[in-house]
């Protein structure tokens, strides 16, 4: 992969228009001469790289230099007319941005994505493999990163002041390997070739403060104040992406940041010998932002996570603060021009942050402190398992943070005296609302100080959101029901649909047009086409031919042949006991029962696919991968079933991987408990895609089946009430295994070391789990699964009637676009309006640059 060869780089893009301004052109210019002399130019001077030794990475970091350089424009518009214009700024505080790789979506927004692909081919390249070139950044785990990032892209989108703070990981999430079927976690080191998309800031770098002790005194007016005295500071520097809307001028910032020594070398230490020391202080800072999600069994774990979601708020809050009094707006206004959303329990230390921001920075007295507080933060609760929601012990707390200890115990006495007015008695009311948990060891509870510290709280799907109001935050709904709201996940077009499918994208847009794409609802046009036989077929065969490439893929790179016309039926997502991999086994299990009981059997070829990354410290769920590569070990070399059966795991799942896996999918399993997902995202992108769906009424699934119709949605298993009622009774699985001969076969046969080379013990925990606690009631949902599962594979027999539910499935998901959610957090919760960006050709007059 090289420029054409034997010419001089300049000599091979020369034309007449080299003679106009450079600025212009260079920068900004979208003529393919221009953009091909661009690449030339930056893979010159930036990357000091001629053809010859040029390597694949470079040409891909000038193509995204050229890229960013056609972005700036718009991001410094935006940032300008924000700090000109009396504009409220949405800021999106998550400990998680799974973004994805940048330069395809960067391309689909600005529009020129086939203009580039014909200049870097006329260069002798090929864009599909620079793309392909780049590091995913490795800074969120799942659902709630990847939620985080379609926020950020209809934001920008829909042209709302916003900015996305978070973490800048220097490893992120770990790659996956498998090795023998066990998952292998390996440095993410996505960093390691540089970032072209951002910027650092280090100027405008915040110290953040960790330990000792603190000291009252009275001010000069005689007011009580307290003095943090630190034991270390810790320096944040800035690092800043432009995230830009599709087709607007709009490129609103994410700010991650990068833990720092404010002193990172100590010659006096040097110089007497301690090496190890004179660096010390600079290891030890720059390990706060080494890696996503340290182990947190041991205290260090739980100490640095702390350190984290404190370190990456502090930061946050003290920018908006300087961002906001820049112009000499008071401190007082801080809340009219700022909203911060809290994205799940990981940022709210915030609360207590900008109270001694407030009170001990800035002077301003408690009650007029709370005020600002109460006016700039909203909640946004993401989990139903009590076990999912922070608590922090008091000892480790106080520790890391004596100051919002402090600041905590005050905000939780007043509070309290509120609740024993208004429920005077009720001393069981009292301990569940306390900010402070005594029932045992003694813990700050994170979503209560969140609760009483935002004017909003909300779920993310409207069962999820009842749920929450009846379950875990019952006591503040009824204390502020006022406060509650659903708002209802989505997930972003732009990516999930133009990026990762352009085959069916382009179908549709040659129907209905493109205005789909900004507005999801227009999908709805489709539903004109479902009995258009021609549409019909052709969409039966785009579908056919991303299953193809998803096949050739998992033969490279799992050695695994499988049959493209079977039913691809695919569960991707983060491994958890709840979102219940295991009872997607148990079906392939039951099948292959079945067929070496009668190898004649007729049955609708599967291929199962699996992909998601367990937590390294969480054994059941890197036990269950081991299961899945143990049965398709099996299943897969067993002549009994040939290609009627499959089963693959595909390592190391990602935006990139979801981006390949989504469009390929006929089946998507949506399993969960019900009652236990909170709304899940994946089951949006399936869909979307084309996929049909098999779930319980759990999450967002029961917004997708009222949304594409019960008849194109595969509904099996307990409702959320039965869920609670079964084990309000008193719930035995001995029943459903001592009662369903063909369940028992199943656990049986794990549990005789089969797929274990003999080894009984090896799954003994997950059957053990099962049998005598089965806490997500699979064996209670097994014969309901595997029945529905038998509908599901008469359906796809019928391949005409399929692809009807496959298109009136992608019609009807209209509800579940990120901008329809971003439009009501911006009328419903923040109050904020959209800022149309206008920007100004580039001149160096305009730069304020004097020639």
């Amino acid at each position: 992969m090289t420029l054409s060869q034997n010419k001089p780089i300049a000599s091979q893009l020369m034309t007449e228009d080299d003679y106009a301004p450079r600025t212009l052109t260079d920068r900004t210019g979208l003529s393919i001469p221009t953009l091909r002399r661009a690449i030339a130019d930056n893979l010159f001077y930036l990357q000091g790289k001629f053809p010859a030794i040029a390597t694949k990475n470079d040409y891909y970091m000038a193509l995204a230099y050229t890229v960013r350089d056609r972005l700036l424009q718009r991001w410094l518009a935006t940032n300008q007319s924000y700090l000109n214009n009396n504009v409220r700024v949405v800021c999106y505080l998550s400990a998680e941005f799974l973004v994805g790789p940048h330069l395809g979506n960067n391309l689909i927004n600005l529009g020129i994505y086939d203009r580039v692909r014909q200049a870097v081919e006329e260069s002798g390249l090929d864009l599909e493999e620079l793309i392909e070139q780049e590091e995913e950044p490795g800074l969120g785990n799942g659902g709630l990163g990847r939620l985080a990032a379609c926020y950020l892209d209809s934001l920008s989108n829909l042209e709302i002041p916003a900015i996305g703070y978070g973490i800048r990981y220097e490893f992120g999430i770990f790659d996956q390997e498998i090795g023998d079927g066990w998952q292998v976690e390996i440095t993410d080191k996505w960093l390691q070739y540089g970032n072209p998309w951002e910027i650092a800031r280090p100027e405008s770098s915040v110290e953040v403060k960790f330990d000792d002790h603190t000291k009252s005194y009275s001010d000069n007016r005689g007011n009580y104040r307290v003095r943090w005295v630190p034991e270390y500071v810790l320096k944040g520097i800035p690092y800043d992406t432009p995230i830009l809307g599709y087709k607007v001028n709009t490129a609103n910032t994410m700010r991650l940041w990068k833990a720092e020594a404010c002193e990172s070398f100590d010659f006096s230490k040097f110089n007497v010998g301690d090496y190890y020391g004179a660096v010390g202080e600079k290891v030890g800072s720059e390990n706060l932002t080494k890696v996503l999600y340290p182990n947190d069994e041991l205290i260090q774990g739980k100490e640095l996570r702390l350190q984290q979601q404190y370190f990456f708020v502090s930061c946050s809050l003290q920018d908006m603060i300087r961002l906001h009094m820049m112009d000499g707006d008071s401190i007082e206004t801080f809340a009219e021009k700022f909203t911060a959303q809290l994205n799940d329990t990981h940022p709210c230390i915030g609360v207590a942050e900008l109270m001694r921001l407030l009170v001990d920075e800035h002077c301003l007295d408690w009650d007029k402190a709370w005020e600002i507080t109460k006016k700039t933060f909203a909640y946004t609760n993401h989990t139903l398992l009590p076990e999912a929601l922070e608590k922090w012990s008091l000892g480790l707390f106080g520790y890391l943070l004596p100051r919002h200890l402090e600041i905590i115990y005050e905000i939780n006495q007043r509070f309290l005296d509120q609740v024993r007015i208004k429920y005077p008695g009720d001393g069981d009311k009292l301990s569940r609302l306390s900010i402070i948990d005594e029932s045992g060891e003694k813990y700050v509870r994170m979503a209560n100080l969140a609760c009483v510290g935002s004017y909003a709280i909300n779920g993310v799907a409207a069962l999820h959101s009842e749920l929450v109001k009846t379950t875990i935050l019952r006591d503040f709904y009824e204390l502020w029901p006022e406060k509650f709201s659903n708002k209802t996940n989505g997930v972003t077009p732009r990516r999930w649909m133009v990026l990762s499918n352009p085959r069916l994208t382009q179908l549709i847009t040659e129907k209905i047009g493109d205005n789909w794409i900004n507005n999801l609802d227009e999908l709805r046009k489709l539903e004109a086409f479902v009995d258009d036989r021609a549409f019909r077929q052709k969409w039966w065969e785009i579908k056919q031919a991303i299953k193809q490439d998803l096949a050739a893929y998992t033969r490279e790179k799992v050695g695994i042949t499988v049959n493209p016309e079977s039913l691809f039926d695919i569960q991707v997502k983060r491994i958890h006991e709840y979102k219940r991999q295991h009872l997607n086994v148990l079906h392939i299990i039951t099948l292959y029962n079945r067929l070496k009981q009668n190898p004649s059997l007729d049955i609708t070829p599967r291929t199962f696919f699996f992909g998601g990354k367990a937590a390294p410290s969480y054994y059941m769920a890197k036990l269950m991968i081991k299961l899945i590569t143990s049965v398709g070990d099996v299943v897969n070399n067993d002549p009994d079933v040939g290609d009627r059966l499959k089963v693959v795991f595909l390592p190391d799942y990602n935006v990139t991987f979801g981006q390949r896996v989504y469009p390929a999918a006929d089946l998507s399993e949506q399993i969960s408990t019900a009652g236990k997902e909170a709304s899940g995202t994946g089951n949006m992108k399936f869909s979307l895609n084309g996929a049909l769906t098999i779930g319980t009424l759990d999450g967002a699934n029961v917004e997708i089946r009222e949304e594409v119709g019960a008849e194109n949605f595969f509904l099996f298993g307990l409702k959320t009430e039965e869920v609670c009622d079964l084990k309000a009774q008193g719930y035995n699985p001995w029943d459903y295994y001592n009662s369903n001969p063909e369940l028992k076969a199943v656990i049986d046969l794990i549990a005789s070391g089969f797929f274990s080379h003999g080894d009984s013990n090896l799954f003994k925990p997950i059957v053990d789990n099962l049998l005598y606690d089965d806490p997500y009631l699979l064996l209670a949902d097994y014969q309901s699964y595997i029945d529905c599962q038998e509908q599901v594979g008469e359906a796809y027999q019928d391949r005409d009637h399929w692809t009807k539910m496959s298109l009136l499935n992608v019609a009807r998901m209209g509800k579940f676009s990120s901008d329809r959610s971003i439009r009501e957090y911006c009328e419903d919760i923040w109050g904020t309006q959209a800022v149309p960006i206008e920007i100004q050709e580039y001149s160096q007059a305009n730069a304020g640059l004097q020639v």
